[in-house]
């Protein structure tokens, strides 16, 4: 449990940016991009609904497993100052809720729809973050609203994800999590939280998909925090 020592900050930003980097952009053996995980499910039949909520089951289940992680064991050595078996995680997390967005007709490469694929990682204090952020949204996020969100605002989205995982892997995470990754063969096993993944699914579900056909009313509203 050394290990978290290594926990800070700055660490948790690192390793956002870089599972981000992988997730868009691909260099994970055996793992699609978002994208491509994204358009592998609007290629099946039902509604945009539907299909979301399928991915987000698939995550808790298929992604679970052993089997998928292997590809992950790489990450062992990944140039960042993270636990391997807590920025596994974190990268399976954020190529479901990026995949999410591209589902919902976001540009996953720009800076502000990143942030907000950070901060669906908050879970059920996704809300608060972006509110206390100066962000008020309607029940969809506009796509076109949000290219009009600062850069000082996204930074405030960025900072407070970071403070808000830092105390979540800090304190239980990596006790929770500390068995994914054995001592010999670079192989990550075991299970992804499956409860902790849903409620991001939903979450990213709420912020991109809910109410797609939302009318130009929905589109976030920057707030005066001076």
């Amino acid at each position: 449990m050394s290990k978290t020592k290594s926990l800070t900050h700055d660490a948790i930003l690192k390793a956002l940016d870089w599972s981000y980097d992988k997730a868009i952009n691909g260099g994970v053996p055996g793992m699609d991009t978002a994208i491509e995980l994204a358009d592998s499910y609007l290629q099946k039949n039902g509604t945009l609904d539907e299909k979301v909520k399928s991915l987000i089951l698939w995550q808790n289940t298929k992604s679970a497993t052993s089997g998928f992680l292997t590809g992950l064991g790489g990450l062992i050595t990944l140039p960042v100052a993270v636990p391997a078996n807590i920025t596994s995680v974190i990268l399976v997390q954020i190529r479901m809720v990026a995949a999410i967005a591209h589902m919902g007709g976001y540009d996953v490469k720009d800076d502000q729809v990143k942030s907000f694929v950070y901060a669906c990682l908050a879970g059920n204090g996704a809300k608060d973050i972006l509110k206390n952020a100066g962000v008020q949204i309607g029940k969809k996020l506009a796509v076109t609203g949000i290219k009009k969100i600062p850069f000082e605002v996204i930074k405030k989205i960025n900072q407070a994800v970071g403070f808000r995982l830092l105390t979540k892997f800090g304190e239980k995470g990596v006790i929770n999590l500390g068995k994914m990754v054995p001592l010999a063969g670079g192989i990550i096993g075991g299970t992804v939280d499956a409860v902790a993944t849903n409620t991001i699914g939903n979450v990213a579900y709420k912020l991109f998909i809910l109410e797609q056909n939302s009318k130009s009313s929905d589109e976030p509203e920057i707030i005066d925090m001076i």
